[in-house]
């Protein structure tokens, strides 16, 4: 009797008080009556009750638009996952006799959920945060794959550059990159059309539905079988995605079986010409974008919108280069800057969108440098500008460049014939 007693309780904890899940109808048959032929995630939640991750209530409501909690995620997750479970990997004491409690300790020992994280506190009814959902995601991914636990390496350096809204405004630590940049790219999450990705944000049983379809996919495939992660995961490691975003590759250093990859330059500070000034490449990001309206991939999109100003050749790749300027007097102008390193890369072009202001971007100004104030003095600016690369270099590289160099150091790459 007191088994029956703990299992309705447990159910009327889970689903509320009010009604009861559906138990008596087959998975999969059960038309919800706040679930119309119309709602957006319909075929997901009919999915997800068909396989038997998620179920109704008895009153007949699915509840889309209700807020998934930890317990009921963890709990989604161990039914879902494919995961070895290890034993010993912790536990939570505020969790004992909870109705969730082995599917808590199952999530935890499939590698979704680490105890270091919650230290003796699970708190199971708190309602669960994006920035949650994408680490217990990506962690489950790297328990059972070697490769993603890399990705999550890959993405957590100092040249991770995460396309959402909150790595330039702030919201985003540098401890969610790595997860948020797996999440992202492997297409278990999405930002928002605002450019956020809302990590203190909560999830509802409905978006809940549709990241559970895509996980249940995502986990029976290779980490390098992504294009966004695998952009993600070399500019990580290097400072761009040339090679995972163009059929580019590198050139060998003279004499050498070594590549002129990008990372030679990054962070490598040389002198602007005529005494101007020092700078410092960061990052090069290549767009593959044919006009304004039609980009590619996932980084292009935090540069060109319909609002983008600047030609698009379908001939060429748009180029986004990142940089650090520290002039060394007050008289860098535009045409003077343009010109001061030789390479067109490297001295770019300003360009608008309205990604600029969505993302925080800061680039370089219309109006005349010395006017406008953007360059000081001994003052460190850090900022995008733009160019292109031809589509269809060859390995004679012509002077439009597919090189250039940071003091000693120099990267080039060519399409090969």
């Amino acid at each position: 009797m007191k088994k029956i007693t703990r299992f309705v309780l447990a159910t009327v904890i889970l689903f509320g008080a009010t009604a009861l899940p559906l138990e008596s109808k087959a998975a999969g048959s059960v038309q919800f009556k706040d679930v119309p032929s119309s709602h957006w995630a319909k075929s997901a939640i009919d999915a997800a009750v068909q396989k038997g991750y998620f179920k109704g209530y008895s009153d007949g409501t699915f509840r889309p638009n209700a807020t998934i909690t930890r317990a009921e995620f963890a709990a989604l997750l161990s039914r879902l996952s494919k995961n070895e479970v290890k034993e010993n990997q912790g536990e939570f004491q505020d969790v004992k006799g909870h109705w969730a409690e082995s599917s808590i300790k199952q999530a935890v020992g499939m590698g979704f959920i680490s105890t270091k994280d919650y230290s003796s506190e699970f708190q199971p009814g708190k309602a669960l945060t994006r920035r949650e959902m994408a680490k217990w995601m990506a962690s489950g991914l790297s328990a059972n794959d070697a490769d993603y636990k890399k990705a999550l390496a890959d993405t957590s350096t100092e040249s991770t550059l995460v396309p959402v809204a909150e790595f330039y405004k702030g919201g985003l630590s540098k401890t969610d990159y790595p997860y948020v940049s797996v999440a992202l790219g492997t297409g278990l999450m999405a930002g928002y059309p605002d450019g956020t990705f809302g990590p203190s944000k909560t999830t509802t049983r409905a978006e809940t539905a549709v990241i559970l379809s895509r996980l249940d996919s995502v986990q029976v495939k290779k980490a390098d079988s992504f294009k966004d992660l695998n952009e993600m995961r070399e500019v990580g490691l290097t400072g761009t995605n040339l090679t995972s975003a163009t059929p580019f590759v590198y050139a060998k250093l003279y004499n050498s079986s070594e590549l002129a990859s990008f990372d030679r330059v990054i962070n490598k500070e040389f002198n602007l010409k005529n005494g101007l000034g020092t700078m410092k490449v960061h990052r090069m990001i290549i767009a593959d974008a044919t006009s304004s309206k039609t980009v590619r991939n996932l980084y292009g999109k935090i540069f060109i919108d319909e609002e983008y100003n600047r030609p698009i050749d379908s001939d060429r790749y748009e180029v986004f280069v990142e940089a650090t300027v520290i002039p060394s007097g007050d008289n860098l102008k535009n045409l003077a800057f343009y010109n001061s390193t030789g390479s067109r890369l490297t001295s770019g072009n300003n360009f608008e969108s309205g990604t600029i202001k969505k993302y925080g971007i800061i680039n370089l100004p219309h109006t005349e440098y010395v006017t406008s104030g953007f360059f000081t003095k001994g003052v460190e600016r850090r900022f995008w500008m733009n160019s292109s690369i031809n589509r269809s270099w060859v390995e004679s590289i012509t002077e439009n460049g597919g090189r250039f160099s940071a003091g000693k150091e120099a990267t080039s790459f060519y399409i090969p014939k």
